[in-house]
């Protein structure tokens, strides 16, 4: 399961959970909401600081109905060279973790 190995490459981050949500899967690191899995592509939390870092590599941001302009522009697919790798991956978790803080409320 591809939820199973996103977790697994993000055991460097400590407390990450996966849980169940709306056919998707839900990432969070303690109480944090910082990741969205869904169609077997993982989007994570960006905001004007992080943004930018995903739309130098092309990544598409997470459309949860199939409505041509449903996207959220919250969250953003990460790039795959990112994904394989688990240092890079845990590096960009940490800063969807800080962006989520920066945006609460």
């Amino acid at each position: 399961m591809f939820a199973a190995f996103v977790v697994d490459q993000l055991s460097e981050l400590e407390g990450v959970t996966a849980r169940a949500m709306f056919g998707g899967v839900g990432l969070y690191c303690g109480s944090v909401f910082f990741g969205v899995i869904a169609r077997d592509v993982l989007y994570f939390k960006t905001d004007d600081l992080t943004r930018p870092a995903y739309l130098k590599t092309g990544m598409k941001p997470f459309v949860p109905y199939a409505k041509k302009g449903a996207g959220q522009r919250r969250y953003y697919s990460v790039p795959l060279d990112v994904l394989e790798s688990p240092p890079a991956l845990a590096e960009w978790a940490r800063d969807a973790v800080a962006a989520a803080k920066r945006t609460r409320g």
